[in-house]
């Protein structure tokens, strides 16, 4: 009802509007020229009117370069995110000086060659030389930006193996992530969706030794200043792993096995400390502070306090939350790289476990209750062996 109604208000005011400009129309003097056809006052207006826009449209552009460009990405934490932005700043440069140019003049040239009744417009049929010239120079501007792109690019697609790049497989789902390492040999086992069952949510070989030693988790950590070769795979449909700080991505496809590389440069911490992401987590914690004040008043949770990680998220619309798919990634020294991987543990033993809790008949009590159930003294039932830590493997919903 409320739409049909305000149909009907629109409708009134545009009938409203066609009155009056009839009644404006009646209301001039007998002098006025009312004729269509534009005369040399009107052309006038509207060359002005055209040089004003393009002037105003400068004034815009340069405002805009000026107070957003706090929102453009800080210092690039790959190697390769320094060629990366000098190409997008290269490409964004010549894309401003064209524009300038060719606005510049198509509004200019509305100014001063308007119409008059006193000259008469020249025909012009062609020249050769003047179109060989505006198609040349793009040509040769475009194909120097590709280029150049595609030296880039191949950084980021072809790794050195030479270099001993750690491996790792990037797992897409919906709505989340894993990752599995490649272990001491620095080699993925097979695997395949067809082999999904229970704790074994990637779908990796059991039969295949190269598996044994993969580590599989629910954050990504990273040695900072080691080149690492990512490997994608999706379970359902898909995705497109994006890593804003890292300026790579790649679309992960059901089916096939996508991959790209690059090597971290700047540990979380470092980034954490940087001026840039202070200035902008101090900003995000003031709005949210100004949130909590309201959200105390209505008496509901309050925002927690926002520090930066690294993430790695889906760039694709990929169903119902695909907003919140995304894992956190943590960037550190190769020390602490090593000590957090020797407390994961591996594929070959989460799968062993696993076989052992299912072949091994659950020990009893006396009375007939499992031993691994204990009631403590206030009547409340405590489990053993229950996964601890924040990597245990969570099942797939």
């Amino acid at each position: 009802m409320t739409v049909f109604l305000v149909i009907i208000v629109l409708a009134l005011l545009a009938v409203t509007g066609w009155q009056i400009s009839k009644i404006f129309q009646l209301s001039k003097g007998s002098d006025e020229d009312t004729s269509q056809v534009a005369n040399d006052k009107d052309n006038r207006t509207h060359g002005i009117l055209m040089l004003a826009f393009v002037i105003f449209l400068y004034v815009i552009t340069i405002f805009c370069f000026w107070e957003y460009s706090k929102f453009y990405l800080p210092e690039a934490a790959s190697e390769h995110g320094s060629e990366y932005d000098t190409l997008m700043f290269v490409s964004i440069g010549l894309i401003m000086f064209v524009q300038i140019i060719t606005q510049g003049l198509l509004h200019y040239f509305a100014f001063k060659y308007k119409g008059k009744k006193t000259q008469k417009a020249l025909f012009y049929a062609d020249n050769d030389k003047l179109e060989f010239i505006w198609t040349i120079i793009p040509v040769i501007t475009l194909a120097g930006l590709i280029i150049y792109g595609l030296f880039t690019w191949s950084d980021i697609m072809n790794i050195n193996e030479d270099e001993d790049p750690l491996v790792i497989e990037v797992y897409a789902y919906q709505f989340d992530w894993r990752a599995r390492y490649s272990g001491e040999d620095n080699t993925l086992g097979k695997a395949n969706v067809r082999f999904i069952e229970g704790v074994n949510q990637l779908g990796v070989d059991e039969s295949d030794s190269y598996g044994k030693d993969d580590v599989i988790t629910t954050e990504l950590h990273l040695p900072v200043d080691r080149p690492v070769l990512f490997k994608f795979r999706s379970q359902d449909v898909l995705h497109s792993a994006y890593f804003p700080f890292f300026r790579a991505q790649m679309n992960v496809v059901p089916g096939m096995i996508t991959q790209f590389g690059f090597t971290p440069t700047i540990t979380s911490e470092e980034m954490r400390e940087s001026e840039y992401m202070r200035d902008k987590v101090k900003s995000v914690n003031e709005v949210r502070n100004e949130r909590n004040e309201v959200l105390r008043a209505q008496g509901e949770a309050t925002l927690d306090e926002y520090e930066f990680e690294y993430f790695l998220l889906c760039n694709k619309i990929c169903g119902q939350a695909h907003y919140n798919m995304q894992m956190k990634i943590v960037v550190e020294s190769e020390e602490d790289f090593n000590a957090w991987m020797s407390e994961q543990p591996t594929f070959g033993s989460t799968m062993e476990e696993s076989s052992q809790n299912v072949d091994r008949p659950e020990d009893t009590a006396g009375d007939g209750t499992p031993e691994s159930m204990q009631e403590d003294s206030e009547g409340e039932m405590e489990t053993e062996n229950a996964p601890e830590g924040e990597n245990a493997v969570a099942s797939i919903e």
